[in-house]
Formats: C-alpha cells, structure tokens, sequence
C-alpha cells in the first residue's frame, strides 16, 4: 500500500478551496500511521484561517453512530434487532400502507406486519426519502406540511419527539416495513427508540456510551459557549450563510436528532471509525461485540431491495451506512464502509488498507452528488 504524505494530500485538495468550500480539514490514517490537516477558512472573507480541531455539523454522518448506539442496546439485552418498534413507540403501531407510493391519503392497506429496529437500522421502516423518484406525492407533500422533515438539518427547527410521532401516527406508511430502501427517516425513528429503550436522553446516552468511552470529546449535538471560538458559519452556494456560528447548534436542540443532528472534528470521527476498524474494540477497550460491529458494515439489503433504489449505484447498506459493494475506477474499493454528510462531510473505512478517511467542510452540497472536492478525497483512498 503506497503511503502518502501531508504535503501530497494538501497539493490535491488545495485547488477546490474556495470553488467547493471555504475551509475544509481532513484526516487520513492508514494503519498506525495518522496524517491529518487544514486548508482555508472559516469565513468567505479569508480573515480566519482553519485549524485542525475546527468543529463542523456533520449532518449525516451522525447515522453510523446512532446505529452503534442501538447496537450497544441490543448487547446490553435492552431490546432484539427483531422487536417491534411499537415496544418502544406505542404511537406508531397499527400502520396502514399506502396502495401505491402516489396513492391519496386515505387509498390505503393494512401493513403486512410490525417495523422492527432491524428495519430502522437498514433504512426500510417504509417511510423516508427516496433516492429513485423525487416527485412530488400527496404523501410527501402532506409530510412537508406537518414538518416532520424535509430538508437539511435544522435542530431549532424540529419538533419535540413526542409532537414529531405524534404527526407522524396520522400518516400511513410510503411502502411496507422491509420493501424498500428509503432515506433517512429511519435514523430519526431510532433515535428516539434509543431515548426510550434507554430511559434517558439520546445524547446523554451516546455521551456516556460512546463518546466519552472513545475520547470524542468535541462530538455533541450543540456547541458551547467555549468551543464557539472553533466553530464557524455553514454556507450554501457564494456568501449564502445556511447556519451561522450563533444559530441553530448555538444552543441545546429541541430533538437530538439521530438523523443528523451533530457536530464533530475529524479527530473525534476518527477515533469513531477506529471502533468499527477494530471491530467494536479500540485500544483494548471494547464497546461493542465483533459481531454485531461485522453485522453493522455488511450489505443487508436483498438483490430485490438494490434494484428499488438502494443509497448509491455500487452500493449496499449495512446498519446505518453504505457498504460499497463494487470498487470505482479511483477510490476506497469494494468492502469499504462510510457515509457522508450534506453538510459537507465524508468519511470512510476500508478493510482491505486498514485506511480510515474523514473530511469536514463548511460548504453544504447543491445535490446529492458530492462536489468535485470529494472525488480528490476520495482518490487520495484508493488501493494501489
């Protein structure tokens, strides 16, 4: 495996700076060996260079833990990847399906059975975005008005969990639990069964069970006060700001959002993607069982569920992130395991290098196509 150096990684993301993001940090670990480092600002101005703990929303990229949150219930004995969801969340049971995803409301059949955590950890719960077809439906359209999400992370924005299943239970579902792949919904559902099945708050638990144990000690769902001086604006395209440093993660979230609601440095998401490297242990310490860790980064969807729709074409989905099932021309190769954040943030594992790769920036993509940056990225992971 060729090894890089500080210098070649920052010559290949130097030229997007400031077309793709203002200022980005990245780290790459391959093997024992750490390489990590900084390019722009915090501000379109230029006036506040970066450091390598810069601290960034990482939206999506918050799933993969929340998924080792509902595993480490599941090695506790607090609940089976086969429960019911209703167990946790009364609200939620009886469904009725929609006939077809574009039916009216009320065109509707009973669900076939129960959604389980299993069916939450693999994005098949039967509500969610789908990746195949963005049309308008009176589904999705009746989804948007209750604001039960539908757009980029905004924790001031959300509902309380209790008033979000609550306008969720009106609904019927899109498709029925284990047919479809479908966006991130699901994420939002575990996150608050986690809350429940551990009798407390969903960051008090990934806190005490998986950030704390790990180190992350920059990872949460808001910033405080004194962490505010490493915290800058998210932008959209040019000088738009989405999220200025004082805005929505400025202070404690109406929801904890399991879907993407928190912030992070690569350092912290590093030490995160160690546990999955190490297969739940890290340093000798072990979080989680090796089983369940391998269960989590293989592809459990079935040919069927591929061919609906599944996250990206070459790509499976595991508990909580996509498995990458055939290699791209330049890149981690098949095997490799990750997600990324429409925030701005990659990240991925690759077995086969032992090579970890995390990039945060503060510019949020136009598309569910990642901007030229993450292609360099990416290509800087690739095996020889």
């Amino acid at each position: 495996m060729r090894m890089l150096t500080s210098e070649e990684v920052q010559d290949r993301l130097r030229p997007h700076v400031g077309i793709d993001a203002p200022g980005l940090t990245w780290l790459i670990r391959t093997g024992g060996e750490v390489l990590s480092g900084a390019l722009g600002s915090r501000d379109r101005a230029g006036e506040e260079p970066l450091e390598t703990d810069e601290i960034f929303r990482i939206s999506s990229m918050t799933k993969p833990i929340t998924a080792v949150g509902a595993l480490i219930l599941t090695a506790d004995g607090a609940i089976t990847l086969d429960d019911p969801i209703e167990t946790w969340l009364p609200e939620l049971a009886d469904r009725r399906v929609l006939r077809t995803p574009d039916a009216e409301l009320d065109d509707t059949v009973p669900a076939e059975r129960s959604a389980t955590v299993r069916d939450l950890l693999t994005n098949t719960l039967g509500w969610g975005m789908d990746f195949a077809d963005f049309s308008a439906t009176p589904f999705t359209r009746r989804w948007s008005e209750l604001n039960l999400g539908d757009g980029p992370p905004g924790p001031a924005e959300q509902l309380p969990a209790q008033e979000w299943l609550a306008r969720a239970a009106r609904l019927p579902l899109q498709y029925q639990p284990g047919q479809r792949w479908l966006y991130n919904t699901s994420s939002v559902v575990l996150g608050i069964l986690i809350a429940r099945a551990s009798g407390s708050s969903l960051a008090t638990f990934l806190t005490e069970r998986i950030f704390t144990p790990l180190g992350m000690t920059d990872t949460g769902f808001w910033v405080p006060p004194q962490k505010q001086a490493r915290f800058g604006p998210c932008y959209r395209e040019g000088d738009e700001v989405y999220d200025p440093p004082e805005g929505q993660w400025s202070a404690p979230p109406v929801i904890e959002g399991g879907d993407g609601g928190l912030v992070s440095t690569v350092a912290d998401y590093a030490r995160f993607a160690k546990l999955l490297q190490g297969r739940g242990s890290v340093d000798g310490q072990r979080l989680l069982p090796a089983e369940l860790v391998h269960a989590m980064i293989t592809n459990r969807l079935t040919e069927a569920q591929l061919r609906a729709g599944g996250p990206d074409p070459g790509s499976g989905w595991g508990f909580g992130l996509a498995v990458l099932l055939t290699a791209a021309e330049e890149g981690p190769g098949a095997g490799s395991y990750g997600w990324a954040g429409g925030l701005g943030s990659t990240w991925s594992n690759d077995p086969a290098t032992c090579r970890t790769g995390v990039l945060l920036t503060n510019q949020m993509w136009t598309s569910p196509e990642p901007p030229p940056l993450v292609a360099a990225f990416e290509a800087l992971l690739g095996r020889p």
